[in-house]
């Protein structure tokens, strides 16, 4: 994104910086060998982490989930306005309406909707209709994103990078899942308009993946997929 999380101006100098309330980085240097360790480490940590449909009704403490969602919002942002609520669901009657009504518009999706390329690439996958991680999951996490913010004069202004910013998010929710010990999926049934009225969250804000997030079931399954290899995903210019 081209805008500076903080909304600041790559041109602004250092004395104007100082003036307009910033502060000095708190910034660590690690031993090239500590920088090497730690980051193998982490890849072979993130390397097993895998998505799965079959979860377990086990609970989950909710702190766990402040945690997930805590380490989500240090994710930038454009002109740094966060542009994200993540609402949590643990009541049972309140998933159970979630699924009913997912699985209404994935029939939908799956009988109408649908078309050739996407159903082919979801073949491997083995995706239904149906979506009883909605219900057996402990935790329904729902990333919703905004489109408006709310300005100081009282008007409604547009938010800048929105899908960016809460994709950086997501991405850092998922890591934290993954790095205390659970499981999560990303679900995005389509349309979502019906998780905004369910919550009863604002008109500006748009349902953006739905994230079941606990234990997984004893007999849970993954497809057997290979990611794709360093040279497929990347280009130096060294």
């Amino acid at each position: 994104m081209s805008a500076a999380e903080d909304g600041s101006s790559d041109e602004t100098s250092i004395g104007s910086n100082v003036e307009s309330g910033f502060i000095d980085l708190v910034f660590e240097e690690l031993a090239p060998a500590e920088m090497a360790e730690r980051a193998d480490s982490f890849y072979k940590q993130m390397e097993k982490r895998r998505t799965t449909r079959h979860f377990s009704t086990r609970e989950v403490p909710k702190s766990l989930i402040e945690a997930a969602i805590k380490t989500a919002g240090t994710a930038p942002s454009g002109a740094h306005l966060q542009p994200w609520t993540f609402v949590a669901v643990s009541n049972s009657e309140l998933k159970s309406q979630m699924r009913e009504a997912a699985e209404a518009e994935e029939r939908k999706t799956y009988s109408e909707r649908m078309p050739e390329a996407w159903s082919e690439v979801l073949a491997p996958l083995g995706t239904d209709a149906i979506k009883e991680h909605i219900t057996d999951a402990p935790w329904v996490v729902v990333l919703f994103r905004h489109s408006k913010r709310l300005r100081g004069n009282g008007e409604w202004g547009p938010t800048y990078y929105s899908q960016e910013s809460c994709g950086i998010a997501a991405g850092l929710f998922i890591a934290a899942v993954h790095n205390m010990g659970l499981v999560t999926l990303t679900h995005t049934p389509s349309p979502m308009g019906f998780l905004r009225e369910l919550l009863g969250r604002p008109g500006h804000e748009h349902a953006m993946l739905l994230l079941p997030v606990g234990y997984p079931a004893e007999d849970a399954k993954v497809p057997d997929l290979l990611r794709k290899s360093i040279d497929e995903i990347s280009e130096f210019f060294d």
